[in-house]
């Protein structure tokens, strides 16, 4: 019996858990459905964004790579994807290919050609061999704003606007409140659509303010992700980012509530190096209406990143309970 998942995030975190899903996928007999953040303006999807409009790729561009096939072909094309053109010094002449990734400018080139961001993706995840299907949270690209405490280190009880996902992301402050510009993004229909038919839902590892939680603040999706008779599990990140710095593990769980008040949650999986004390965790995970599941998912030279491996067999139980 084919399982329905759907995994929310962006970057470095939602890749780690589409690998780690990739891996389940034969044994579970999974149908694999990544909804990627479309905020980013750093790098170079910010230059790209800035400079033809659009939604930025590099988020997408990542999780196509996760969910690429294993046939030698794709991996060189995986590969290419990846590939960052460096700098060639020409004199006084700008290098414009310097810095940007050869899969964000395919991206690019895709969605100008097709007009349509979804049958983007599914181009490029053809050229992958993908196991699964990469999809926007919003055909439209947003922005992502913070209410932060102590963003001027100089004034540390000042509250200010912090404005980008890229400042966001680095500031030194404490987040109070995120938003989105524009306040209501219309979803992407297809998401809301796999949202529905889902068995699974899963919420990180992720940056919290910049990759997670903007996919509760899209009206149609978080309707739906409340609305969909899918289990929920989070997984919890190993270490505290810039932009999460002074929230503890159970504040990370609490936020989900404070921007999803009728969230419901069934796991919470999470690395017990990490964790520590187990209490207020367990207690924020119940107040989700979780059960906490602790298991070793960081890889063994002490960085705080998931394993793939790791992760995929601590995920194999909990989704494969009840099938």
């Amino acid at each position: 019996m084919t399982t329905r998942v759907v995994a929310f995030g962006g970057g470095h975190g939602l890749s780690a858990s589409l690998r780690a899903l990739r891996r389940c996928a034969p044994e579970l007999d999974l149908d694999i459905t990544a909804v990627v953040t479309v905020g980013d303006d750093g790098g170079s999807s910010g230059r790209l964004r800035a400079e033809r409009g659009g939604l930025p790729p590099g988020d997408l561009r990542q999780a196509l790579v996760a969910l690429a096939g294993d046939h030698p072909a794709t991996r060189r094309s995986a590969g290419l994807f990846q590939h960052r053109f460096t700098e060639v010094s020409r004199g006084d002449t700008a290098d414009g290919l310097a810095g940007h990734a050869v899969g964000n400018l395919v991206l690019c080139g895709l969605m100008e050609l097709l007009g349509d961001p979804v049958a983007a993706l599914e181009h490029a995840g053809a050229m992958l061999g993908t196991v699964g299907r990469v999809l926007p949270m919003s055909c439209q690209p947003v922005g992502i704003e913070a209410r932060v405490r102590g963003a001027d280190p100089d004034r540390p009880d000042e509250v200010r606007t912090v404005t980008g996902q890229h400042q966001v992301a680095i500031t030194t402050g404490r987040v109070e409140s995120l938003r989105l510009t524009p306040a209501e993004p219309e979803a992407c229909p297809e998401a809301v659509e796999a949202i529905g038919a889902a068995d699974w839902l899963i919420f990180g590892p992720g940056s919290w303010y910049t990759s997670v939680l903007p996919h509760l603040l899209v009206p149609q999706l978080a309707e739906a992700i409340v609305s969909s008779p899918a289990r929920r599990l989070v997984t919890l990140n190993l270490a505290a980012e810039k932009e999460t710095l002074g929230l503890s593990v159970a504040d990370h769980l609490a936020a989900l509530r404070w921007y999803l008040p009728k969230l419901k949650v069934d796991h919470v999986l999470a690395d017990a190096k990490a964790v520590g004390d187990p209490d207020p965790v367990e207690r924020a995970a119940e107040s989700l209406g979780a059960r906490l599941v602790l298991a070793p998912v960081a890889v063994t030279d002490g960085t705080p990143r998931h394993d793939p491996a790791a992760l995929g067999a601590a995920l194999v139980p909990v989704l494969g309970a009840d099938r």
